[in-house]
């Protein structure tokens, strides 16, 4: 491999990490709802909190923020001239890269970050399409039941790496989506607890 070319490919995973690290739903609530997102609700970053705090469509503009800082590294490495065999390697390594700058923000000094649902999402759009089907399914099906957004999230990482596994993707993918499904599970650890308790919240909007 060129030096060129390596080091383009370098420059794309570190990319990852920087689009990762941008708190998208604190620069969009601080601008838009004159709000510090994290000393708000849960203090969490992500779209369920942004869309308690400051409404709907707020929210809804922090999902999509997050999920795109997922599949804009991947749709780049992808773009990336590579050997067949390492094609997907790259691409897996962008996303983890972008998943772990939003749970580790470089620019909040590597605290506040997400859970990372709506970040893994947008990268396995494009990893492993099907297997974003499947998942989808079953985060609506357990949120209509439940009503809980958490309870929803933790079920589709639960059936992420079975998902990619089951749609025939390459190894390197089926890994990520194990260390994904791994962090999610570990950032939703007081929502487990609530749960657990029954005091876990039911999702509503602010008005």
């Amino acid at each position: 491999m060129a030096t060129t070319e390596l080091s383009y490919k370098i420059g794309i995973v570190v990319l990852a990490y920087l689009l990762g690290s941008i708190p998208c739903g604190l620069v969009l609530t601080r601008a838009f709802a004159a709000t510090d997102v994290r000393r708000c609700g849960s203090g969490n970053i992500g779209a369920t909190n942004v869309a308690r705090l400051a409404g709907p469509w707020l929210g809804l503009a922090t999902l999509i923020a997050d999920a795109l800082k997922g599949w804009l590294p991947v749709y780049l490495a992808r773009s990336l001239p590579a050997p067949a065999a390492g094609a997907e390697t790259w691409a897996a390594a962008a996303a983890l890269l972008a998943f772990c700058g939003h749970l580790y923000p470089l620019y909040t000094r590597f605290r506040g970050g997400g859970k990372g649902v709506a970040t893994g999402l947008g990268s396995f759009i494009l990893l492993a399409p099907w297997a974003v089907v499947i998942v989808l399914a079953v985060f609506l099906s357990v949120f209509f039941i439940g009503r809980r957004v958490s309870a929803a999230s933790l079920a589709a990482a639960a059936v992420l790496p079975a998902a990619v596994f089951m749609t025939g993707q390459a190894g390197v993918v089926c890994a990520a989506a194990v260390i994904v499904a791994v962090f999610i599970f570990l950032r939703h650890a007081e929502n487990i607890r609530r749960l657990r308790a029954g005091t876990e919240p039911e999702f509503r909007v602010s008005r």
